[in-house]
């Protein structure tokens, strides 16, 4: 459980991360992120797996590079749906969900160490 609060935070952080690196995606205060990963996390747990398993012959054909529009798509209906978490545009979403991957990875890959 205490894990899974670590996790939610670090998460939070890598959303204002990706607002100071990637121009068009913005958070506006720490609650806002801890809203957004929540609401993220939530759209890939249910949505995207959805989404992921109706589309996985097209993640064949790109080598996985299709899960990063659906990463885009659920990062752009979480702004929709968060005061305070806006992104402009699908790059900015995309750019900002390839970031946001790579910084869970690194994450989890401290997490699981520790």
């Amino acid at each position: 459980m205490f894990g899974l609060l670590i996790q939610w935070i670090l998460s939070a952080i890598a959303l204002m991360f990706v607002s100071k690196i990637v121009p068009g995606f913005y958070v506006y205060g720490f609650l806002p992120a801890l809203y957004a990963s929540l609401i993220i996390g939530l759209l890939n747990a249910t949505l995207g797996v959805f989404l992921k398993t109706i589309t996985f012959p097209i993640a064949i054909l790109t080598f996985g590079i299709f899960l990063l529009v659906i990463n885009a798509l659920m990062i752009m209906l979480a702004s929709k749906i968060v005061t305070g978490f806006d992104v402009q545009g699908y790059a900015p979403a995309f750019w900002g969900g390839v970031v946001l991957t790579l910084l869970s990875l690194v994450i989890r890959w401290f997490l699981r160490d520790s």
